[in-house]
């Protein structure tokens, strides 16, 4: 088993020892925090997506396709959000001014709290199918253990 340092764990709705962001240092399963390939939002200057990526021997372009297929099956495609999708928000808990009003939409007549019990329980399936989908075999070393931490939760 992995140990994770606690301060790099939130637990939030849907999520009990969540990743925190990757550009903060978080595990791989941050990764589901991450925007789209060729960008870096809010903390542009630190951002650790692609260096994580190549880590595990993921493509930006498989990191896209699993993000892309995720948002279709889960109608989360909005444009109101960053890249088109909800897949890509990241876990602010302040709230988003553009995720927030996409999920309100998205899940009409639920309070607050339940939308964001969803979306961190997507967030954690997404982050889950991530580091499933990593091919290389070094790569799957490395994630192995944390998807050894989903099983253990499932």
């Amino acid at each position: 088993m992995v140990e994770i340092d606690p301060d790099k764990l939130r637990d939030i709705p849907g999520w009990h020892n969540a990743p925190i962001h990757i550009c903060m240092d978080a595990d791989y399963r941050g990764l589901t925090f991450c925007c789209r390939p060729g960008y870096s939002l809010t903390f542009a200057f630190k951002c650790k997506r692609d260096e994580t990526l190549n880590k595990i021997g993921m493509s930006p372009e498989e990191f896209i396709q699993i993000k892309e297929d995720f948002s279709r099956e889960n109608d989360w495609d909005s444009d109101l959000v960053c890249f088109g999708s909800l897949s890509y928000c990241c876990m602010r808990r302040g709230g988003c001014q553009r995720r927030d009003p996409a999920l309100i939409k998205r899940y009409p007549g639920k309070s607050r709290d339940e939308i964001m019990e969803i979306y961190f329980t997507k967030k954690k399936e997404l982050s889950k199918k991530i580091l499933q989908a990593v091919k290389d075999p070094v790569g799957k070393e490395k994630v192995k253990p944390y998807l050894e931490i989903f099983d253990q939760e499932d």
